[in-house]
């Protein structure tokens, strides 16, 4: 499963070199029928919650009573709380997500959801020191560190506009100071610091996933920034020589 868990990352590495996501301002009616932002948002990472807890109540786990199996359970469940019942609720508004990348990560959260949470409960064996290893302390922090940083940015994002306020914004402050996708590089430190932390070739294939598909939406994000820039330095610059009375010429 964990191998299949990385081509399925590839091949949406690859497919989105090709095709932008269609979430948020890339969102396209191509990709199907449009679902409301916070239900489809709620609804696809609902999996995520629910598998593991079916698992964790009913399935017998026996590796469960170990406290490092306990710990990385509660870093995966601490995730996937925030975004399913507290994220979605806080969207503002926000453009429907269509149905076809909507059912993906329907898809995307059962699977990893019963991977990840199969395999803590049932399989995983540390060490009884593990929790106080340096490899589990420093996976630890990076997964704390991504985790502040992804509900930070988020909140940056939803306060872009003021209600009433329509167009885009770029979003500055914390570390949209220095990366256009500070959302994304919050969530792919998060997934690799529980790797790390894990030390398992499951953590392992879902840090490579998470990296493959949200590398490749923060490009996509960052590639929208650079026009969004480059339009208005231009228009900045033709109303200028408007007013000057000068003709703008631009060397390419």
């Amino acid at each position: 499963m964990s191998y299949l868990l990385i081509v399925m990352g590839v091949t949406a590495f690859v497919v989105l070199l090709f095709v932008n996501v269609p979430y948020g301002r890339h969102t396209s009616s191509t990709f199907g029928f449009p679902i409301r932002a916070r239900v489809a948002w709620f609804i696809q990472e609902l999996p995520a919650l629910l598998v593991p807890l079916w698992l964790l109540l009913f399935s017998s786990p026996g590796r469960i009573a170990y406290l490092p199996n306990q710990v990385l359970i509660a870093m995966y469940l601490c995730h996937y709380v925030h975004r399913t019942l507290i994220y979605p609720f806080l969207i503002r508004g926000g453009k429907p997500t269509p149905f076809i990348p909507f059912a993906l990560a329907f898809v995307f959260c059962t699977y990893n959801g019963y991977l990840q949470t199969r395999h803590l409960s049932h399989f995983a064996v540390f060490p009884r020191d593990w929790i106080t290893s340096p490899c589990f302390i420093i996976g630890f922090i990076l997964w704390l560190a991504g985790m502040i940083i992804n509900v930070h940015s988020d909140q940056v994002l939803r306060n872009l506009r003021k209600p009433g306020e329509t167009g885009y914004r770029i979003p500055r402050g914390g570390l949209f100071e220095y990366v256009s996708g500070a959302n994304f590089t919050g969530e792919i430190l998060e997934w690799t610091g529980f790797a790390i932390a894990a030390w398992s070739l499951e953590s392992a294939a879902f840090a490579v996933f998470t990296f493959l598909v949200l590398s490749s939406r923060a490009s996509q994000h960052h590639r929208y920034f650079q026009f969004l820039l480059f339009y208005y330095y231009h228009t900045y610059l033709n109303f200028t020589c408007l007013l000057s009375g000068t003709n703008l010429v631009i060397d390419i």
